[in-house]
């Protein structure tokens, strides 16, 4: 079973991407379960058709601790397994605290079970603090995967949280699996982030193009495979799903300083 955990800037894209990928693993046949890691809970609402799906933390709040596993654990496209991890009431407490409340129930319920292929934690923005760097901190996802674009609060965010993964890689033996691109249509972004990606010591795993039917899709409550499964775009979730299927590329990632990240943007034309 390989557990991987999704990070990237707030409102790059990450949700989309992940469950479009998750989409097209379950379409190949691959056992996963999605653990969403944002007070939003809006990780798994694609592969749910639109369900908005009971939090963890709103089942405790509600049942207190007699909860099983079928009460947090909703079953999706193509067989996925849905879990969303909630926060607690605005202004009161820590969101990150769904996160670990969340997985320490889901192991004490037994989710994690040996016919899984997959476990992939959709966490929230960019924050590596408290939390929200379980996943890396305490060993629970051994690989790492950063949506980012072209654009420079992407790429500072991207920067950051590969310096979350360098702290922890000796101590979790988390590992960057890579960084994927989707894509804002900036110039040069194709290059830009092959660059940063190299400059951090790992790779762009995929570069996901810029389409309309993306949109379209998440307004049915559909994932782009389920959607429309003959589109191009559809096509490129499962080459980047595939791409992580293959993936053997796993490395402590070394970020750069914040003026060496405003080089890499001039010197492929970002700005100025």
């Amino acid at each position: 079973m390989r557990q991987i955990a999704i990070y990237g800037k707030g409102g790059i894209g990450k949700s989309t991407t992940t469950q479009n990928t998750v989409a097209a693993l379950a379409e190949a046949g691959k056992k996963v379960m999605v653990v969403g890691c944002d007070p939003k809970a809006d990780s798994t609402r694609l592969l749910l058709n639109g369900l908005c799906q009971k939090t963890v933390l709103d089942t405790l709040r509600d049942e207190g601790d007699d909860v099983d596993l079928d009460d947090i654990l909703k079953p999706g496209y193509g067989g996925t397994m849905c879990v969303e991890s909630g926060g607690p009431e605005p202004g009161v407490g820590c969101a990150g605290r769904g996160i670990i409340t969340s997985i320490n129930m889901l192991e004490s319920l037994g989710a994690y079970t040996s016919d899984l292929d997959y476990v992939f934690y959709d966490v929230l923005g960019d924050v590596v603090c408290g939390g929200f760097a379980m996943p890396i901190r305490e060993g629970k996802a051994q690989e790492i995967y950063i949506v980012a674009s072209g654009e420079l609060m992407a790429l500072y965010a991207a920067n950051n949280i590969a310096k979350g993964v360098q702290k922890y890689a000796n101590t979790g033996g988390v590992r960057l699996g890579g960084i994927i691109c989707n894509s804002r249509k900036v110039d040069n972004e194709l290059e830009l982030l092959t660059a940063f990606a190299e400059e951090i010591n790992s790779q762009l795993i995929h570069f996901v193009p810029r389409d309309n039917i993306v949109q379209r899709a998440e307004i049915n409550k559909k994932t782009v495979i389920h959607y429309e499964p003959k589109s191009d775009q559809a096509d490129e979730y499962r080459s980047l799903a595939m791409s992580i299927h293959k993936n053997k590329n796993f490395t402590i990632p070394k970020p750069m300083h914040q003026d060496r990240l405003e080089e890499l943007m001039m010197a492929h034309g970002i700005l100025g």
